[in-house]
């Protein structure tokens, strides 16, 4: 059966969703469902079956989330929801979206598990009991086997990005949980295209579905110049003040997702100097009408708004729009940058993305159909340069009034002390000054550390031929523990290690300030150049114990070894495979437990077993059994497990010298 894709006049109080549910749409902005979500939720809602077609960003989160959070028994501690995702960043954003969705929910929780993490947490997390587990297929799978995992009271299954999946090398894998779910659960299947492998999927596992396909038709005016800047090495509210100290432009209006922080940001940057006021959803209307009457007459130059705040908004002044949060998806996005370049004029818009986000912005992208440019953030040197002219500025426009009164008094000065002019007006200056510093300093250099690093430019990426090149470039960090956890892990214990994805030293030199993501206290040095290309870093053959007699492919193995590895796939080179086993370039230097851990890695029901291809022609090709406790898992294309509850250590591959 397939559903005419309905326009979406109405609002989410039209939809049989609870009161609490509602209220957390309030609370993050949102007022009408976007297209997915208006042609999603109501057959969820009825428990049906559905199959659906639509691209990252367009909202498919909140249309499956919602529907599942509405029927969920909060008071059984058993998983009610598995939701399959491709890789460990998408699991922890859609987990961190329930979390957001189900805040006014008491007793509702809700864990993501994936490879690369400890055991013990998520172990931990699901004897205490949740209703939502959010998870990777190799991950889930090995809970299963485990029986740490039990899904006998699992009543939805989403399959989120199968595609993706597919493309992964993932889809045995998914098959595999799809037979251990009950069979009178409910299945939705998400896709951006649909191959025949999926239609296959479909057609098995999922009984008479409704049919949903939203087509992308989002774009963005051609006279608004995009740029973002990637997270990392300055704090948010340093980069913007950097920003508005050294950027041209006549009025601005700065975007964050919440009520608390529009009036938090604004107080923090009128704390700095700046001209700025704050409107969001709990601003009465007059107070609105004024803050923006003032934006209108430069009284204030910077307005933060949340995306209800500011819908309608239309003021010529405004010349910049900054989204210092991302937005949800696509059309928030294109609806914020809306507010400047109109009536033909040009317009700027400039995005924070932190290394999580990195999705999203290609999501953007593909959406406006228009490239978005990496910028670096103004220099210390830009900025002091801009406060000393407008320093002079401000002399120059007082030369302009009766200083009689004034020169009397220096003068007098002058003789009476006996000081230099130059003297007296250094010190009048500082006294106009005041506490505030005139400029400022450049931060002093810090050790640089692996966890952070800039991430290579969207169309770069996505350009790379290697077919399962996305697993590690999309490693997320976990969520900090300076802010609340975003998911039940929060009596948890720590895990060993944060997770870590492999960086050149090259690349990190060259990143500057992109070797932290979002630390106050970081080096504040715009990143000058980009990351190193793949030809930049010294590679070495290895051998792996699988090939063509094992029905092994080329995304088998680059997704095994970039997630169990954490490393980036483009760092992965030439694969060979041969008729029992396979040759791969890896970078140099690969540390000896991270070997002995990749040759633990099962891939097509084979472990590893990797060596140097050297070694392997030196011994005539003999190599080393797994180790015990370490059985292959029964022909899957991956499923590698961590060797213990532990982290490895981030391996660095070297640019040759």
């Amino acid at each position: 059966m397939s559903a005419e894709t309905p326009a979406p006049p109405f609002k989410f109080t039209d939809l049989a969703l609870s009161e609490p549910l509602l209220r957390a749409l309030t609370d993050v902005g949102y007022e009408s469902p976007s297209p997915i979500q208006a042609a999603t939720i109501p057959p969820l809602l009825e428990g049906r079956d559905l199959l659906g077609q639509a691209q990252t960003g367009t909202g498919k989160t909140a249309a499956f989330a919602l529907p599942i959070l509405a029927q969920l028994d909060s008071t059984r501690r058993k998983p009610q929801a598995l939701v399959l995702a491709p890789t460990r960043e998408l699991a922890i954003q859609v987990a961190e979206a329930f979390q957001k969705y189900a805040v006014h929910l008491p007793g509702f929780h809700v864990l993501p598990i994936y490879g690369g993490q400890g055991y013990a947490p998520q172990l931990n997390a699901l004897k205490r009991g949740v209703q939502v587990i959010v998870g990777t297929p190799g991950r889930v799978i090995d809970h299963l086997t485990r029986g740490s995992l039990d899904l006998s009271e699992l009543r939805c299954l989403v399959l989120d990005e199968a595609d993706e999946m597919l493309r992964m090398g993932f889809i045995d894998d998914v098959e595999t949980v799809l037979k251990k779910t009950p069979a009178e659960r409910q299945v939705a299947l998400f896709s951006a295209t649909m191959p025949q492998q999926i239609r296959r999927i479909a057609q098995t596992y999922l009984k008479n579905p409704v049919e949903i396909a939203i087509k992308s038709t989002t774009t963005t005016a051609a006279n608004i110049r995009q740029r973002y800047w990637a997270v990392s090495g300055v704090h948010k509210l340093d980069a913007l003040t950097r920003i508005l100290e050294a950027e041209p432009f006549d009025a601005m209006i700065v975007f964050a997702r919440t009520k608390l922080g529009t009036d938090e940001l604004a107080g923090k940057l009128a704390a700095r100097g700046i001209s700025a006021a704050a409107i969001n959803g709990d601003v009465q209307q007059a107070q609105r009408e004024k803050t923006i009457q003032n934006l209108k007459d430069g009284k204030i130059d910077v307005l933060v708004a949340t995306d209800v705040a500011a819908r309608g908004l239309d003021v010529d002044r405004i010349s910049h729009v900054l989204n210092y949060d991302i937005p949800y998806d696509t059309e928030s996005y294109v609806h914020r940058i809306g507010r400047t370049g109109r009536a033909g004029r040009k317009g700027e818009a400039i995005l924070f993305v932190a290394p999580r986000e990195r999705g999203m912005l290609r999501a953007i992208e593909r959406a406006t159909r228009q490239p978005i440019e990496q910028m670096s953030l103004p220099s210390v040197e830009a900025v002091n340069d801009q406060r000393v002219a407008r320093f002079l500025g401000r002399i120059t426009e007082t030369r302009g009034e009766d200083l009689g009164a004034f020169r009397e008094l220096v003068e007098r000065y002058e003789t009476e002390h006996n000081v230099p002019m130059v003297e007296i007006a250094a010190a009048l200056a500082k006294l106009v000054q005041g506490d505030t510093p005139l400029l400022i300093d450049a931060p002093p250099e810090r050790p640089q550390r692996s966890e952070g690093r800039a991430f290579p430019d969207s169309r770069t990426r996505d350009a790379a031929p290697r077919e399962g090149r996305e697993p590690a470039a999309r490693a997320p960090r976990p969520p900090r523990d300076s802010s609340p956890r975003s998911f039940d892990e929060r009596n948890a214990p720590p895990p060993r290690h944060a997770e870590r994805q492999f960086t050149p030293p090259r690349a990190q030199q060259n990143a500057g300030e992109a070797l932290f993501e979002d630390d106050a206290s970081a080096p504040s040095r715009a990143p000058e150049r980009a990351a190193p290309r793949v030809g930049d870093i010294g590679m070495e053959t290895f051998r792996i114990e699988v090939g063509h007699a094992h029905g092994v492919q080329p995304g088998n193995i680059v997704g095994a070894i970039a997630n169990e590895a954490d490393l980036e796939s483009r760092y992965i080179g030439r694969i060979d495979i041969r008729d029992d086993y396979s040759l791969v370039d890896l970078p140099e230097g690969m540390p000896r437990e991270l070997m002995e851990h990749l040759k633990r890695v099962y891939v097509a029901g084979q472990p590893l077993r990797i060596r140097h291809a050297e070694a392997a022609d030196a011994s005539g090709g003999r190599s080393r059994g797994p180790q015990p406790g370490h059985a292959p898992r029964g022909g899957k294309p991956h499923g590698g497990k961590p060797h213990g509850d532990g982290a490895r250590k981030p391996f660095k591959p070297r640019a040759p010298r």
